[in-house]
């Protein structure tokens, strides 16, 4: 299976939700969130449960945890390329509607203008 190509989303100012997260993150939590980006592009869209799954919409989530804590990092595809949107801590019940919502508006803006929302650090 060849290798899926991930990219992270960028705001209209260039910066790049998952990376302002992530540097929120423990070292070990990182490693965790890391590992599962290296699965999505992997896998891409085989990648199922436990590892991802699907949301709403077109929007997927990855599911890395560390110590009962639940991390999630929701995702889109466009065209054959993964597009990671951001990344939060999960509360106890299901992901929140709003960072679903949140990555559906960010994967329009993405289509759009795939140039200006593809993270270039």
């Amino acid at each position: 299976m060849p290798e899926t190509e991930v990219v992270l989303f960028a705001e209209e100012d260039g910066s790049c939700p998952l990376l302002k997260w992530m540097d929120t993150l423990s070292p070990k939590a990182q490693d965790k969130c890391i590992v599962k980006i290296e699965r999505l592009c992997e896998m891409g869209y085989e990648l199922r449960r436990p590892e991802a799954d699907f949301l709403r919409d077109g929007i997927y989530e990855l599911r890395p945890a560390l110590r009962g804590i639940r991390y999630r990092i929701l995702y889109f595809f466009h065209t054959s390329r993964g597009v990671i949107s951001h990344g939060f801590t999960k509360p106890k019940n299901r992901v929140p509607s709003r960072e679903i919502d949140l990555t559906v508006e960010r994967k329009k803006k993405f289509e759009s203008e795939p140039l200006k929302h593809t993270f270039r650090g």
